[in-house]
């Protein structure tokens, strides 16, 4: 299993657009074979900072992916939204429920 941590820094004024395009990416990568949680965290603290906590079952799953239209559009559309390029840190699930 893989989880990506990835972090995005959204202009202010792009928020709730991101929430909206995240949010279609969100139910659609749910509805991926090799999909087994994405999760969509806005902070407390500074409303323009997300994590997405996405964890695949394998690496095929996280290739399969990045090749579908939704993450596609998502990718294409947040690109002008972004403060600073978003970061991804790949982990592997040592507890996981």
């Amino acid at each position: 299993m893989i989880a990506n941590l990835v972090s995005v820094h959204v202009k202010e004024e792009y928020v709730d657009a991101f929430r909206e395009i995240t949010a279609y990416n969100h139910e659609n990568t749910r509805k991926e074979p090799g999909n087994v949680r994405f999760d969509v965290l806005q902070s407390r603290n500074d409303p323009t900072r997300f994590t997405l906590y996405e964890v695949f079952a394998d690496e095929d799953a996280v290739a399969f992916h990045k090749t579908t239209a939704h993450y596609q559009r998502w990718r294409d559309t947040v690109a002008d939204y972004m403060a600073e390029p978003r970061s991804a840190v790949s982990t592997t699930p040592l507890c996981f429920d």
